[in-house]
């Protein structure tokens, strides 16, 4: 799978207005639609750890009935350090490189990270999603930019929101005794489908099962 931009305008960015500047110029690229889950067959999960200097990178690809399709790992050395709201520009390179390897071709790719629920809508499930042409959806661990009301109850979610008011995902309790986990549209996608997919890829655990595998392996890998 290539990226359907040259990635050499967008990685190596050597300032962080420049990079902002990158940001803004995808931002233009960002496309929100609805996703029919009924007509997904893949769906990839991507996580990235770090040994050392170098980014570990693994991309794995089910399908509905949690069976593992494929497992891709490569490694890449950072170039870029690690600041909030620029994630993209750190672990991009090294999920592009894995992505190359794919043999299969996922209908959609979840992430450990940020959608549009980012201070300018570039989270790094949108700035890939971009790249490769392939719907995405972000699926965070705590909150980057935005407010909402804590979930009470397993299976609730509330409305991640803006400082102007504006939905940018959604705060879902997943299980018991654990913390929401953060749902954002990435690209090719929308608040409701996105919302719709994670749900239904839940397995009993926090994470929904392609991010909780790709994390699983990367572990693995790391020992």
């Amino acid at each position: 799978m290539k990226s359907m931009l040259d990635i050499s305008n967008f990685l190596y960015p050597k300032t962080l207005e420049e990079a902002e500047k990158i940001q803004k110029e995808f931002l233009k690229k960002l496309v929100l639609l609805p996703l029919d889950f009924s007509k997904v067959t893949l769906i990839a999960g991507v996580d990235v750890s770090y040994v050392g200097d170098h980014a570990l990178g693994v991309v794995v690809v089910i399908n509905k009935n949690f069976e593992v399709i494929e497992v891709i790992h490569e490694t890449f050395k950072v170039t870029f350090p690690y600041v909030p709201g620029f994630l993209a520009f750190r672990e991009a390179p090294v999920i592009l490189k894995c992505f190359e390897k794919l043999k299969s071709n996922p209908d959609v790719v979840l992430f450990d990270g940020q959608g549009i629920a980012h201070p300018r809508r570039l989270g790094i499930a949108t700035h890939v999603g971009i790249l490769l042409d392939i719907p995405t959806i972000g699926v965070a661990k705590s909150i980057l930019y935005g407010k909402c009301e804590k979930p009470s109850d397993v299976g609730q979610a509330t409305e991640l929101k803006d400082r102007n008011g504006e939905v940018i995902g959604f705060c879902y309790l997943s299980k018991k005794n654990t913390k929401p986990i953060v749902i954002s549209p990435g690209y090719k996608t929308n608040l409701e489908s996105s919302l719709h997919i994670v749900k239904s890829l839940l397995n009993g655990f926090k994470l929904p099962e392609p991010v909780r595998l790709a994390h699983h392996y990367s572990q693995k890998l790391k020992s």
